[in-house]
Parts: structure tokens; sequence; C-alpha cells
């Protein structure tokens, strides 16, 4: 059994994979014992074979193509079937590891066993701190904002944009790097492969506080993240990511809570014209019948 296993989606971006890869490789101590798994997300065929033709060759790397595009949550699920580790990194292929970031979130978990996740602190290509986690979406957030609730509840919502120097737990970590102990994760029932894009980590970081543990930020680990290459933007990202909201909110918390953020967007949105085109969606419930996911076919 490893130490670590490291599970890294592919899709449509090889070249970003491959140099995730080749950071991890670069950056961790030979004495742990770890293996990485790429999951071709079912990519476009030329965007495969560039990844298949350049992949390392080393026995600890394995890469593994679906037939057919299961989204963040389920590519993470079908690659930790190949997976043997005692904790489990779910790495986003357009994050790259600056330090050691295994050795020190695995010295980390090893001396406080109610930490659930953790997660490392995120820098952009140029250098700058940005975001390595957020808070739960929910009313608070919604009425009063980030920067109240960050003034009026700092322990509970610690500030976002701070460059940490010490651990620090948050609400949910970043889902570009996810660092579980990999029998919490299992225990909760891993990602919930329902949600196509967005709020997977929001939802397993709730399910893993209902179990009593917590998702904390290392800041001493540091990765170099690309911002948006992953997904892009576009009017259909943006509603899968309410999509995924509105369903992470119904499943964890009461019907009124979901009844009255729905209701919320759906005003909201009347006074802002750049987003009418989620307010029918919003107003039928925004149900994951209208996903993404029930659009992927199947590709060989």
């Amino acid at each position: 059994m490893k130490d670590i296993s490291i599970v890294i989606i592919n899709y449509n971006t090889a070249k970003y994979t491959l140099e995730c890869v080749a950071s991890v490789i670069k950056f961790t101590d030979k004495s742990l014992s770890y293996e990485i798994v790429v999951v071709d997300n079912n990519s476009k065929l030329e965007d495969f074979l560039h990844l298949e033709e350049n992949f390392p060759k080393h026995a600890h790397v394995s890469l593994h193509r679906s037939v057919i595009n299961t989204g963040f949550g389920g590519g993470n699920m079908f690659g930790a079937q190949f997976t043997n580790g005692t904790y489990i990194l779910f790495l986003n292929n357009d994050a790259m590891l600056q330090n050691d970031c295994l050795s020190i979130l695995h010295s980390y978990m090893e001396k406080h066993p109610k930490v659930g996740v953790t997660t490392a602190q995120n820098y952009d290509e140029h250098n700058k701190h940005v975001i390595s986690f957020d808070h739960d979406k929910g009313i608070r957030k919604l009425l009063l904002g980030r920067s109240f609730l960050e003034k009026n509840w700092s322990k509970q919502f610690p500030k976002r944009k701070k460059e940490y120097t010490e651990p620090i737990s948050v609400n949910f970590v970043n889902g570009a790097f996810m660092f579980f102990r990999r029998d919490i994760f299992e225990k909760v029932g891993g990602f919930d492969t329902n949600i196509f894009l967005y709020f997977e980590e929001m939802d397993i970081c709730f399910r893993m506080r209902q179990h009593n543990y917590t998702s904390v930020l290392i800041p001493e680990a540091k990765i170099l993240h690309y911002q948006g290459v992953s997904t892009g933007v576009s009017e259909a990202i943006s509603k899968e990511g309410m999509l995924s909201h509105m369903y992470v909110i119904r499943k964890n918390y009461s019907y009124a809570k979901y009844l009255f953020i729905r209701m919320y967007y759906c005003l909201s949105f009347l006074i802002k014209p750049k987003k009418w085109f989620m307010l029918s969606l919003v107003w039928k419930g925004a149900h994951l019948s209208e996903s993404l996911k029930q659009k992927q076919q199947i590709r060989f």
C-alpha cells in the first residue's frame, strides 16, 4: 500500500497535465511512497494521443481513459478505483506543485487525526496569492456578503484573500488541491457523482463536518494554479454552477433554506440583465436534468 495516491483529470488540456505530473515527480521526496493516476475524461482524440505519446514511463504513474466525460466528481471517483494510498490527493491538472506539498501535508495529517482534508496555499502564474478556500454559500453569504462575514465572524469565516503563515480551519478547501485522509473520504461516500461541475468541495467538506472532521489550509505547502484553464467561462458553465449550488443546498440543508435561496436568485436576477439567461433555470427549480452531464456521449 502506498503512502499517497494522486488522481489527476485531463480534459483537452494535455499540456498542463504533463506539466502537473512532472511537478509532482520533481518536488516529492523520494522517501515517500506514492502513485499518480491520470484519468483522461474523454478528451478529443488528438489531445488524448498527445498525452499518451508524451506520458512519463514510470511504474508508479498510470493513464486511464474514460469513454464518457463524467465531470469532476465522476472523473475523480473513476480514478480513485485504481489507487490504494493511505491518503489520496485530487489534483487539478492546472495546479503545479511549488514545493514538497505531499510530504508537508502527510506529516501534518499524521499528527492531526481529526483533520479530514487539507489544501496548499494557491498562487497564480504571476506568483500572486489567490484564494485557497471558501465559505459555504448559504443565506448569510448571499445577503450579507463575504466581507461582512469575515469582518464580524472572523473565526468562522477567515479572510479568503489573506496570505496565511499558519494552518487555519475553513469551511471548504479549493477543489484544485484536496488532500484527503482516505478512510474518511470513503466513510462519507467520496464525491457525489450527481454533480457534474462545481460545489463538489462544499458538499464533501460539509459531509465530513457531520462526522466531526475538519478542513484545513496548510500555507507551508504551495502550488501554482493557472486560473480558469480547466473549465473556462461561458453561459453553459455558469448555468452548471447554479445547478450544482442549488442541488447541494437542497441535499444538505432544509427545504425552507433551499426555497429561500431559490427565490433570492429569482428576484436578484430580475434586476440584473446579464443574469437573465439563468432566470428560467432557477424559476423551474434548477433541476439536475438540465445538467451538461445529461448531454455527454460515449466516445472511444
